[in-house]
């Protein structure tokens, strides 16, 4: 169960405003990679006592996700979402592409971080200090509540957008992930737009199609 106790080492040593940062999708195989940036208050009311239910939002159900995203909003000085399309993943690469939409992240921030507690990976692109951390979502509360706001927000855009314009790829379940069923939604109606056609198995085997 993630913590605070990275943060509160930080705030001790007049660190303000500590961001944690996490993406959702980067194993998929259709759709964007998403990146959540959190910068959470040191003092907060928890009336509900949700802040211990913050976790890796793998191991959170949906609908809990949802009432925690919410929540997360409330407790932090600012939040926000980057994101990297199926095509600019396949262009750069996942790994860039990750960067990519983290860096977008903290652009998006109402307040610009002091300190970046980061899930997995380095961004040499900024000047700001940084510690990146194996697992982190399952470490700090900070990265915890990134990687729930990045899942929420990058369901709901598989859900309401990329779904409704290829309905037959059942993208509202998947989520972009190659599930067995999505593979043979592949193999029956080809690949999409949204498809990332550097990965595999569609680099291989798939011609874009629709």
């Amino acid at each position: 169960m993630s913590n605070l106790e990275l943060e509160k080492k930080l705030w001790g040593k007049s660190f303000n405003y500590i961001c944690g940062l996490d993406e959702v999708g980067r194993g998929c195989i259709a759709g964007p990679v998403y990146s959540g940036a959190v910068i959470l208050k040191e003092n907060f009311d928890d009336p509900d006592n949700l802040f211990k239910k913050i976790n890796d939002s793998k191991k959170i159900a949906p609908k809990q996700r949802e009432i925690l995203s919410e929540y997360i909003k409330k407790i932090s000085h600012t939040s926000s979402i980057g994101s990297a399309s199926s095509e600019e993943i396949d262009n750069v690469g996942i790994v860039k592409a990750v960067k990519l939409s983290m860096t977008r992240a903290i652009l998006n921030l109402e307040i610009k971080p002091d300190f970046l507690l980061i899930d997995s990976i380095s961004i040499e692109e900024t000047e700001i200090p940084q510690k990146n951390i194996i697992k982190g979502d399952q470490i700090s509360k900070s990265i915890s509540a990134a990687s729930i706001i990045a899942k929420v927000s990058r369901d709901k855009y598989m859900i309401e957008n990329i779904s409704k314009e290829y309905p037959n790829y059942l993208f509202e379940k998947n989520k972009g992930y190659g599930t067995k069923e999505h593979m043979e939604l592949i193999e029956k109606y080809g690949i999409t737009k949204y498809h990332r056609k550097t990965f595999e198995p569609i680099k291989s085997n798939y011609e874009f199609k629709n």
